[in-house]
């Protein structure tokens, strides 16, 4: 078996390093749709650094090198290529500064039995270089097709859906047709995003969207909809990717206010599909 749970359960990965500057910001933001109007004031404080701010969902790029050294762990044998990233789980501290350097720390939190597949979790937690103070906190969790039945822990059970009642609000938020081309500069290089032929390989029409730029889309139409701009209003968002987008799809965002979180969903307006299920923003 190639998952060998008491070996890995535990394991650190390496520890990285990330460095970010108002200009890394400012192209995060335009890579998950920021910047549109231009003259917008609330869009300026995403892509002009006068008054910047830092979209909470950013906290998924400096953690990105240490994501993708879990195939080195010992115990984890895994063919990368059946890795789906089934979600994602932040935490943050505070408001995300504009510039800093942070250290990344990595460990495999848990290992679940999904008998036709394997659920890895990574998590790995983020603090400034210079002080020590912990900044935010990323759990990953990586689907491992084919690597299941052990007869292991089958994890938590999924958490409730939306309420049943119409949402509180929908919002509609349009992607380039160069979107995932715009995005992979902030880290991810997958060709599946901008190769044809790879993305055919895939099974794909064309290039998709990268899962989390979709969570970034979705976290900026709640920031700006429902906390009316507020970056700091934020302290947790888990999400599940359910689904692709096409870049140049528009992504539909439907929330339910619950007092101390606003539960959200998320599909294309073009074909319905959803995107983004069992997704929940927690209140500061």
């Amino acid at each position: 078996m190639p998952i060998d749970v008491e070996r890995a359960l535990g394991a650190a990965l390496p520890t990285t390093e990330f460095s970010w500057d108002e200009d890394r910001v400012i192209l995060y933001h335009l890579g998950v749709g920021a910047g549109d109007p231009p003259t917008d004031p609330g869009e300026l404080e995403y892509c002009y650094e006068a008054n910047l701010k830092v979209l909470p969902s950013f906290a998924t790029i400096p953690p990105f090198a240490s994501m993708i050294n879990v195939g080195g762990i010992e115990g984890l044998d895994i063919n990368l290529a059946m890795v789906l990233h089934g979600e994602q789980d932040l935490t943050l501290a505070g408001a995300m500064p504009t510039a800093a350097t942070v250290t990344n720390e990595a460990k495999i939190a848990a290992i679940y039995d999904k008998k036709k597949a394997a659920v890895v979790v990574v998590e790995v937690t983020s603090r400034d270089a210079g002080t020590g103070r912990e900044l935010f906190t990323n759990r990953a969790s990586l689907f491992v097709r084919g690597e299941g039945g052990w007869g292991g822990d089958p994890g938590p059970a999924s958490e409730d859906g939306t309420p049943d009642r119409e949402p509180d609000a929908v919002f509609s938020s349009p992607t380039l047709p160069q979107q995932a081309l715009l995005y992979r500069l902030s880290g991810d290089k997958n060709p599946l995003h901008a190769d044809p032929n790879f993305a055919a390989l895939g099974g794909f029409d064309r290039p998709i969207l990268h899962g989390l730029c979709t969570y970034g889309v979705v976290c900026k139409a709640v920031v700006d909809g429902i906390f009316g701009g507020d970056v700091a209003a934020v302290s947790r968002y888990r999400a599940r990717f359910a689904g692709i987008v096409y870049p140049g799809e528009t992504v539909v965002t439907r929330v339910w206010d619950e007092g101390d979180r606003v539960v959200v969903e998320a599909s294309t307006e073009e074909r319905g599909a959803p995107v983004i299920t069992n997704a929940a923003i927690w209140k500061t």
